[in-house]
């Protein structure tokens, strides 16, 4: 039986993975977020999913890991040909801006004045990590912005609510109300696209 490991703390990757009926354990992955100079949307998230994904495998694949208690160590190490690890990472672009997640308020409010009225991509970049090695693969999903008020902008950020995530919103979310027209997988915006999540993980089972 696989024993799959999501690299991830997001709260919304957990609820998504457990709706789907998945089994699994959560360990974050603590890897370098800077964008590098020049990269691309597409590139930047599939390289944070496989350094995600790749660093957890890693950790629970090596003898004497160190921060793993016996019991997680000794479910893991037995058998190393079934550990999948899946990793992900999230982005919003308009144009070729990046929108990452907001250092502050007055940031947050920055990028939705940005995204008001406009339709922007969400990409997530997903990485399986197993024996095999890494596969790597990216959604890309529009979403239609409505034209925001200064007012709207300030009340939603007093919230809080954007302070964690890509863009500065979430769908499944306040922000909800926003949104007339989606173009493609919604659970790609919410942070993890599950259908191509289940194919990756048939193959890397299979």
């Amino acid at each position: 039986m696989p024993h799959l490991i999501l690299a991830s703390a997001s709260p919304r990757r957990r609820e998504l993975l457990t709706q789907a009926g998945y089994t699994f354990e959560v360990h974050p992955a603590h890897v370098n977020e800077d964008l590098r100079l020049g990269e691309e949307a597409t590139a930047y998230v599939v390289r944070l999913a496989r350094d995600k994904a790749q660093a957890v495998y890693n950790q629970f694949s090596k003898v004497g890991a160190p921060g793993l208690d016996s019991e997680t160590w000794e479910r893991t190490s037995s058998d190393s040909q079934s550990l999948i690890v899946l990793g992900a990472d999230t982005t919003v672009t308009l144009d070729s801006h990046i929108l990452a997640k907001p250092e502050d308020a007055p940031d947050a409010a920055r990028m939705l004045r940005m995204l008001s009225g406009q339709t922007h991509r969400v990409i997530t970049g997903v990485a399986i990590a197993t024996a095999k090695g890494v596969e790597v693969a990216a959604e890309v999903t529009g979403v239609q912005f409505r034209t925001l008020s200064d007012e709207e902008i300030a009340a939603y950020v007093a919230t809080g609510e954007p302070m964690d995530k890509a863009g500065a919103y979430g769908i499944q979310g306040l922000a909800a109300k926003w949104i007339p027209r989606v173009e493609g997988c919604y659970y790609n915006v919410v942070g993890l696209p599950l259908a191509l999540v289940a194919t990756m993980l048939e193959q890397a089972e299979s």
